[in-house]
């Protein structure tokens, strides 16, 4: 298990996870000054629903077994079209396209620091 990482740092380790699993559009929003509850939401999407479930097992067993870490709640699983993964500093939302178009996450905290993720993280 390695030592404690810093909120940006489990936002890019979360990215990097997410990356291996093909996640697409994967955005950090960086909600600190507009949230007190979290410090970034970590946006990608999967193609499909299954794809998105996957990326959702990759970033689950990844941060468990290198990180010791577990998320507080996780929301969505059943249907995977939208799974939240709420590790308390950095929000997870892995999304299938039709549903990212439609709840548009992004446009809603358009006035707050924002960055693409590389595709090979």
């Amino acid at each position: 298990m390695s030592a404690q990482l810093s909120p940006a740092q489990l936002a890019g380790t979360i990215a990097a996870l997410a990356g291996d699993k093909k996640a697409s559009d994967v955005v950090e929003i960086d909600v600190r000054a507009a949230l007190g509850y979290t410090d970034f939401f970590l946006v990608c999407s999967g193609n499909t629903d299954r794809q998105a479930k996957a990326i959702h097992d990759g970033i689950h067993q990844g941060l468990k077994a290198d990180h010791g870490l577990l998320p507080r709640r996780v929301e969505g699983l059943q249907e995977s079209r939208w799974i939240l993964m709420d590790y308390l500093d950095v929000v997870v939302h892995v999304f299938t396209p039709e549903a990212r178009d439609f709840y548009r996450l992004e446009q809603l905290w358009g006035e707050v620091p924002a960055r693409a993720m590389e595709e090979s993280a």
